[in-house]
């Protein structure tokens, strides 16, 4: 006689309640106090109940223009690969990036957005010492904000570097001195962009350089340069002509800004090619889609359509500045394809107003910037729009 087999999992009691807290309590540490990175507004139920072309959507530094034609039609020609996995090294768009940059393919590494790239290198760097012991991250108060993310989701502490005072020469940016002084000997690495999200702002050539050269080498500093391919500044300059003197200095970069592929999610890295071989250990095979690489390499060879776009941005960011500041906004210097606005009060309600128009922009209460909206550069129609919205608000 077989032996009687109780096959439920909990025998006669009822099965226990196995909700959020119940995993969070079985995660690792690091995960346990993380909150999921706010995307902002629901854009797709958005867009279905205000219909194609009636809802403004300047809150997501898109670029209004789109993508180069020819990412279109690479997309189109490649269709009939969807069965196929993609090159699992990227090859094609990595020798598009190394002609590009003048680099050898081993300094590069591709990723599902720099997103991705920005939380690996935590990952990789940043982790929980042998000793148990948790390594040091340094950020800004004011910077991207998977750079917190990224630090406490590999259980590393983070050590914030305040803001130049809003009544400086250039309000709300990096303050480069008070980064230098929050590394410590724990130190691992150290987050910074140029140009900056959310606060638009940069800092030009000498004083980067000035900033690499005082970085202790045993530290890693990611320069996050989203939006370089949108500064026009005379004095802005990109730390990858820094990479050879400083191994130590990482540069992320994506496509989904200046070159209008938001959708397809492809970001890429550029440091040594021993970090990068690092890397490479913990890289997602297939983590770049096939149609993702063939639209990158393709628009990567339209600088035409860049330089276009770059003009363009330029000349409406200066426009809708100049429209904010003439309703007695303040509006903070930037060289990005989005304005950071302060409105001199809660700026909460305006943003609700707005979106009840149809109008969506970043709200900056969890950067705390309660006081300012981050407003994306959108064409000639979408400004004109945004402005008369607001003049509603307002």
């Amino acid at each position: 006689m077989s032996a009687m087999v109780d096959d439920t999992p909990f025998g006669d009691a009822p099965p226990p309640v196995l909700d959020e807290a119940w995993f969070a309590a079985r995660a690792t540490t690091g995960i346990q106090g993380l909150k999921a990175y706010d995307p902002g507004h629901d854009l797709v139920a958005f867009r279905r109940r205000c219909g194609d072309g009636r809802l403004v959507e300047l809150g997501s530094n898109e670029n209004p223009y789109g993508p180069s034609p020819r990412a279109r039609e690479a997309i189109l020609a490649n269709l009939h690969m969807l069965h196929r996995y993609p090159d699992p090294l990227g090859g094609d768009l990595k020798r598009a990036l190394s002609a590009r940059h003048g680099i050898g393919t081993d300094r590069i590494l591709l990723g599902n957005g720099s997103h991705e790239l920005l939380m690996q290198m935590a990952q990789v760097f940043a982790g929980p010492g042998t000793d148990g012991t948790a390594p040091e991250v340094v950020a800004p108060r004011f910077g991207f904000a998977v750079f917190a993310l990224a630090t406490q989701a590999a259980g590393a502490h983070l050590r914030i570097a305040e803001p130049l005072p809003r009544d400086s020469a250039m309000p709300l940016g990096h303050d480069l001195d008070a980064l230098l002084a929050a590394i410590t000997p724990d130190t691992r690495l150290l987050y910074v962009a140029n140009p900056n999200n959310p606060t638009g702002t940069w800092f030009g050539a000498g004083a980067l350089a000035d900033f690499i050269a005082r970085v202790p080498r045993e530290v890693i500093v990611v320069v996050d340069e989203a939006y370089a391919e949108m500064a026009d500044a005379p004095d802005y300059a990109s730390a990858l002509g820094l990479l050879d003197a400083h191994p130590n200095v990482v540069v992320t970069r994506t496509f989904s800004k200046a070159y209008g592929l938001a959708g397809l999610r492809v970001g890429y890295l550029i440091g040594a090619p021993g970090l990068v071989a690092v890397m490479e250990r913990l890289r997602e095979s297939f983590n770049v889609n096939g149609l993702a690489l063939t639209a990158c390499e393709a628009a990567l060879g339209d600088e035409a359509h860049i330089e276009q776009a770059r003009i363009r941005n330029a000349e409406q960011r200066e426009s809708l500045s100049a429209d904010l500041r003439g309703r007695g906004l303040e509006v903070f210097p930037s060289q990005t394809n989005f304005v950071l606005v302060g409105f001199g009060r809660e700026a909460a309600p305006i943003e609700s107003a707005l979106t009840e128009r149809g109008v969506i922009l970043r709200p900056m209460g969890g950067y705390g910037l309660p006081d300012c909206l981050r407003i994306t550069v959108g064409d000639a129609d979408e400004n004109r729009r945004l402005l008369a919205a607001l003049d509603e608000c307002l």
